[in-house]
């Protein structure tokens, strides 16, 4: 197959839309891109659309409809010729020398055209008309279910366009218009494959293909798949073709190895490359990937605390989920791909296990699921739906169809994702009104989906799945397994928190404001303090619409730990990551500690999409948090970590996530006296969570012990916060300077 990149300088004009046209502006424009920031490059918008306010002028330009536009010089073929453009934002009409080559009205798939016909030899012109998605929305249709939700952000229901885009608690409204991801000419092979699809278990494969082609060409047609796995992992499997286009053959694995996630084994995946050979000669070739592995979510509709469950189990081992809700990258998706390298290694090094790719966000690209797939980190992933009733209609029911099949196929063969899920908290917004039930997407559609598209991969209609016997009998003593852990965002070690009936925490957050020196990239200087009262503040927490919810959450938050809240930005910003960090620290080893009845948690969340105050552990610019260490240690394979304090002892816990028996020697010290509390040996079993020590300790005590371990010579350290609010600051600002020298 041949490509030509279309990537790179196109021009760019727009207007009003439904306006008369010759007001036009003109611009360069850079493809993969979108129109805010060639907007912002030529002056129309300002240079930094993240300092201060100057989110708000996009939204001057919402109304706007735009045509890209360049040439590029026609490959020498005609026969199996096209456009492949991999993301286009959102309503969209193409054309090749003036000639409407298609349409399509969906961000998050690509989308392709045969061409061939439409050229001519040398220079052409291709040109695509980006309508406004907000005046899109304004002529759509909306039932009465719909409207019961309507608010200022509902507009993003009727458009295939990431939900955060209209505003969000965690992103700003701005409604990109653009080509966000890359575009190509390819001049295919005349025999393809349409579908490849490795089935597998722990042990051994199966490969389903169907080929892309016309019937007169299929005499002769011979498949060849060779794979490997380390150096002595390998397989080779020669098939000719038995029926039409399409077969299915099991694959023998030499000594097969198993993919893992992170903590439990190696993340052993299997290069492939896929042959067709015709009369003996190779006529195509391509590669994938898979991985040897099960995976069963075990679950009830329903628990009490106790009889009920949540949890994965992977090669029939049950795997403790610790990791991140992964977020949108950035407000303006073409800098995604920018992000990854570092985004990912952030989630690589500290240590998660997870990912669930939140419903409100786009689906992520290749890249990012080839990384997960070699580090071991599973994928919960939620198709594009979160917070809001979506229409039913038979034409949205048919790009929803076209969406999920395209996202399957194109993701199927990664063994990092262990779950698709319906869609984020819409089952949390039927409730209040009707029964989850009538969710006929989630319920109906998707399942047939991923039930027609993709094999040993289980589904979840919600996240958090809200079943009939909870929403019929009003039982209040029943909860879902699964949960979102907001509620009033009090004191992180209260019953809210400390109390919670789920198995599995599938949300989970504590504010944390960044570093001074962030603060001043995207804070005008006159606003970077106070915080009370601040339009940016406000803005930047994030809310468009001049509510400071959130940055008294955080005040809030500080005054709950310490008793009162610093007058000075460097104290404050200390006193809010410490709060975030030692919340987010007690979440997650409350899981641990507690298993088997908990057997999850993933937190919100790693990394901003843009610069703001927020539950994320790393800011916008990369700069980590306090949190970010705490969390490294919190959810390590294997740590050791306190509980809570009862019957005038504190529990101390060796928690292996691992499938490796631990021993060394442990000790706890006063983190201000240096006094030895204990000193013990230890062995820890396999994936499971063992009481190894108790401590005299009583509530009215406010110290910071350590806790020391060795582990055949290597080191290791973590730390418990003892007492009741309120914290002495000053006090604390000296044990984390111990913290620190571990």
């Amino acid at each position: 197959m041949k490509t030509i990149s279309l990537n790179g300088n196109w021009k760019l004009r727009g207007c009003l839309q439904e306006s008369d046209t010759t007001n036009m502006i003109e611009l360069d424009a850079v493809v993969p891109g979108c129109v805010q920031l060639d907007l912002s490059e030529a002056g129309y918008l300002p240079k930094d659309l993240y300092m201060g306010e100057n989110i708000r002028e996009t939204e001057k330009f919402e109304g706007y409809e735009w045509w890209y536009e360049r040439t590029f010089i026609a490959p020498d073929e005609r026969d199996n010729v096209y456009i492949v453009f991999e993301g286009v934002d959102c309503i969209a009409e193409y054309f090749i020398n003036d000639i409407l080559i298609g349409t399509s009205e969906n961000m998050f798939i690509s989308h392709e055209f045969e061409i061939g016909e439409f050229l001519k030899k040398g220079e052409n012109t291709l040109t695509v008309h980006l309508k406004s998605a907000t005046i899109q929305a304004h002529y759509e249709d909306y039932s009465i279910r719909q409207m019961l939700f309507v608010d200022h952000v509902a507009t993003n229901t009727s458009i295939r366009k990431a939900p955060h885009s209209f505003g969000w608690d965690i992103m700003p409204r701005a409604i990109t218009a653009g080509l966000w991801r890359d575009v190509r000419i390819e001049a295919r092979d005349d025999i393809r494959f349409s579908q490849l699809f490795f089935i597998t278990d722990s042990k051994n494969c199966k490969v389903i293909y169907e080929l892309d082609c016309k019937y007169n060409f299929l005499d002769n047609i011979e498949i060849l798949f060779k794979g490997n796995c380390g150096d002595d992992s390998f397989f080779e499997k020669r098939i000719p073709l038995d029926f039409s286009k399409s077969s299915v053959a099991d694959i023998e694995i030499i000594n097969p190895k198993t993919w893992w996630p992170f903590g439990y084994g190696d993340a052993n995946v299997y290069d492939v490359t896929a042959q067709i050979f015709k009369s003996g000669m190779l006529v195509h070739e391509e590669k994938t990937q898979f991985g040897l592995r099960t995976v069963v979510l075990d679950r009830t509709d329903s628990t009490d605390g106790i009889n009920g469950q949540f949890r994965f189990l992977v090669n029939d081992v049950e795997v403790m989920c610790k990791g991140s809700n992964w977020v949108p990258l950035d407000a303006f998706h073409s800098r995604d791909a920018g992000r990854y390298d570092k985004a990912l290694s952030l989630a690589k090094d500290i240590g998660c296990n997870i990912l669930r790719c939140w419903g409100g966000n786009v689906y992520e690209d290749t890249k990012f699921f080839d990384f997960c797939d070699r580090n071991g980190i599973m994928i919960w992933q939620d198709f594009s739906f979160a917070c809001h009733i979506y229409p039913e209609n038979d034409k949205f029911l048919k790009i929803v169809e076209q969406e999920a099949i395209s996202v399957i196929r194109k993701l199927r063969n990664h063994p990092s994702i262990i779950l698709w899920s319906g869609d984020n908290e819409v089952d949390e917004m039927i409730k209040y009104h009707s029964s989850p039930e009538y969710n006929f997407i989630t319920r109906k559609l998707l399942p047939k989906i991923v039930a027609f598209n993709d094999i040993g991969r289980p589904y979840l209609a919600s996240s958090p799945f809200v079943s009939n016997e909870i929403y019929q009998t009003k039982n209040t003593s029943l909860s879902t397994p699964e949960g979102h852990l907001w509620g009033p965002r009090d004191y992180f070690k209260s019953d809210y928190y400390k109390q919670n009936k789920a198995h599995f925490v599938s949300e989970i957050g504590y504010h944390g404001c960044p570093s001074l020196e962030s603060l001043e990239k995207f804070l005008s200087p006159e606003k970077i303090w106070p915080y009370k009262d601040n339009s940016e503040w406000i803005l930047h927490s994030s809310d468009q619409y001049g509510r400071d919810y959130r940055v008294v959450l955080m005040e809030n938050q500080i005054r709950q730990l310490f008793g009162n809240v610093p007058d000075n930005i460097e104290e404050y910003i200390l006193a809010s990551q410490i709060s975030q960090a030692e919340a987010k620290k007690y979440f997650i080893e409350r899981m641990r500690v507690d298993r088997p009845k908990k057997t999850g948690i993933i937190w919100w969340n790693l990394l901003d999409g843009w610069p703001q105050f927020s539950d994320a552990v790393v800011d916008y610019y990369f700069e980590k948090k306090l949190a970010y260490d705490y969390i490294k240690r919190a959810q390590a394979p294997f740590t050791i970590a306190a509980g809570e304090i009862s019957d005038w002892n504190l529990p101390i816990y060796a928690c292996n996530d691992t499938l490796s028996v631990q021993e060394g020697i442990y000790e706890v010290i006063d983190c201000e006296t240096e006094d030895v509390l204990i000193t013990s040996t230890f062995k820890a079993e396999i994936n499971c969570t063992t009481l190894i020590g108790k401590i005299p300790v009583f509530y009215s005590e406010q110290k910071m012990l350590i806790i020391k371990w060795d582990i055949n010579g290597e080191k290791y350290f973590n730390h418990y916060l003892c007492g009741y609010p309120p914290v002495s600051l000053e006090k604390y600002k000296q044990w984390i300077k111990k913290l620190k020298i571990q």
